[in-house]
């Protein structure tokens, strides 16, 4: 049986130009003060910043090693987060690991590499937050590499994402036997990587092994978007068999806050949990 992994890693480096830009969500001034600078892991919701509850499923799922990806320099959000770890101290830790640029989603993974050293991770976007039971899940998973599979129900139905939102996402191509194949971004025809009828999409929830950071540096930014992005490191260590790649299909949900509109939801939702830090 393989050990369970205790490391996480927070990619919280983004621009959030999406919750900057209006889209009719009628927000109160200082919650509109936070969103017009990006800030989205700091929302209020309940009085606590919204990544809190995402750091608490991590908690909760066993993790007590947390590094976060931020900007260079001293941040309110860098600020807070250190005064968590010393309010978490003796039970879990809080490091940080800078990005420069906000070059993608692998260049942001990529600074981890000394926290991560010999063991393996997992990874999480600080604009979701992932149910414990899944979290956990990968932490005890067996060794090896694994994405967490969502269907469109497990998003929309206990989720807060919209119907037309899963559909432009990444589609997870696997065979019978759950070995994953390659995550599809945005496909024109997401049915075309149906497995048994049903099409399971990415949520950047992966479990990495230390070979990540070596592919890392050596993918080529995307020729349209031109960044550096997870999914093409992930394609990358399975076209040149680095390591193999499992599908976890989700029991939990994920909760999305990229955008304005998703507030309200994150708060119905979130409005009544009571965090332990």
């Amino acid at each position: 049986m393989s050990k369970p992994i205790t490391k996480a890693v927070i990619l919280a480096r983004g621009l959030g130009t999406r919750m900057q830009k209006s889209d009719g969500a009628e927000l109160d001034p200082e919650t509109a003060r936070i969103a017009q600078q990006g800030l989205k892991a700091l929302i209020q919701v309940a009085g606590r910043p919204f990544l809190d509850y995402g750091l608490q499923n991590l908690l909760d799922a066993g993790f007590t090693e947390i590094c976060l990806i931020v900007p260079p320099g001293e941040t309110p959000f860098k600020s807070y987060y250190s005064e968590v770890g010393q309010r978490l101290a003796g039970k879990a830790s809080i490091c940080f690991a800078v990005q420069e640029l906000p070059r993608g989603t692998s260049d942001a993974l990529a600074p981890a590499e000394d926290f991560a050293g010999k063991e393996g991770i997992v990874m999480v976007n600080a604009d979701n937050i992932y149910s414990t039971e899944d979290l956990a899940a990968l932490r005890t998973a067996d060794d090896g590499c694994w994405v967490v599979g969502y269907t469109k129900d497990a998003l929309t139905v206990r989720g807060n994402l919209a119907v037309e939102k899963v559909a432009r996402m990444a589609c997870v191509q696997m065979d019978a036997a759950m070995n994953l194949e390659r995550i599809v971004e945005k496909p024109p025809r997401p049915e075309d990587y149906a497995v048994n009828g049903v099409v399971y999409v990415s949520m950047n929830l992966f479990r990495f092994s230390p070979i990540v950071f070596e592919a890392c540096r050596k993918i080529e930014p995307h020729p349209v978007r031109g960044e550096y992005e997870i999914t093409s490191t992930v394609q990358y260590i399975i076209d040149h068999k680095l390591d193999s790649y499992r599908v976890h299909v989700a029991s939990g949900t994920v909760l999305d806050l990229s955008a304005r509109a998703d507030i309200s939801s994150v708060r119905e939702r979130l409005g009544s949990r009571k965090l332990t830090f």
